[in-house]
């Protein structure tokens, strides 16, 4: 990846829940003096409808940004509508991410301007890291986030080999 840089990956969902394009892989880029950051095209394309940018909420994972494009929001928006009225975790939801979300519109260079408080809430001074998770997508600060990638990658290290076991142990019982 190169310093200054943007590396991204999209494909068409071929397996799997919903359809259309998913963000996959990571980009680096340093925020510029407004904290904005330059989505790639691809990107642009695959959240493309209504309105024109995306959409992101604190995550409810991890000390970073979630976002995604309409389809995203839509999904949340049926988990949040299948809870009943004044279930405690349909209003931790309808305040996480319907109270949090903050639409970030492109400009014509395709960037999308981070807010102040988001920047501030998750750390995000210079270098930021956006990494796809398919249909959404996060942005960390980019050690924070080096930090976090380690502690996943380890426990998928251990959680795999466990995962394959007890599914051998399943299918002899």
């Amino acid at each position: 990846m190169s310093a200054g840089g943007i590396r991204g990956t999209f494909a068409r969902r071929s397996v799997g829940q919903g359809s259309g394009r998913v963000f996959l892989s990571t980009f680096e880029k340093q925020l510029d003096g407004k904290r904005r950051i330059v989505v790639p095209q691809d990107f642009r394309t695959a959240v493309a409808g209504p309105f024109d940018g995306v959409m992101c909420f604190p995550s409810f994972e991890a000390d970073c940004l979630e976002g995604g494009g309409q389809a995203l929001f839509n999904r949340y928006e049926t988990l949040i509508e299948s809870l009943p009225f004044g279930d405690e975790l349909r209003s931790a939801l309808e305040v996480s991410v319907r109270g949090g979300l903050t639409r970030m519109a492109f400009d014509t260079a395709g960037r999308i301007t981070l807010p102040e408080t988001i920047c501030d809430q998750f750390g995000l001074n210079d270098w930021v890291t956006v990494v796809g998770l398919g249909e959404r997508f996060q942005i960390w600060d980019r050690d924070a986030f080096r930090a976090w990638r380690e502690e996943k990658r380890l426990f998928a290290r251990t959680g795999l080999p466990a995962y394959h076991a007890q599914q051998r142990a399943a299918k002899s019982a």
